[in-house]
């Protein structure tokens, strides 16, 4: 039943794509040659900005999955920071 309910929100979601992106064709003859280098400089903006944001998600969560590190005192994780930067 779970694979039937990922497979229907997958085919839901690729139709919505195939018709923007068949909406977007047929915007783009009627643009001008300085909107369209503007369109592709915010595409490859959007698409990089979803790039950081796909890399923060992964690297949130490995960091949970790690082992908390856990200080007695605010000035026993100062050096431990310090003695850490030092090593590099």
């Amino acid at each position: 039943m779970l694979f039937l309910h990922l497979f229907l929100c997958y085919d839901v979601f690729m139709n919505t794509a195939v018709n923007e992106l068949e909406h977007i064709k047929e915007i783009l003859p009627v643009l001008s040659e300085t909107a369209l280098h503007e369109l592709r400089a915010f595409v490859d903006y959007l698409a990089d900005r979803e790039r950081r944001r796909k890399e923060l998600v992964e690297s949130v969560l490995k960091a949970e999955q790690e082992t908390p590190i856990r200080f007695e005192s605010a000035e026993e994780a100062l050096q431990a920071i310090i003695n850490e930067s030092e090593k590099d």
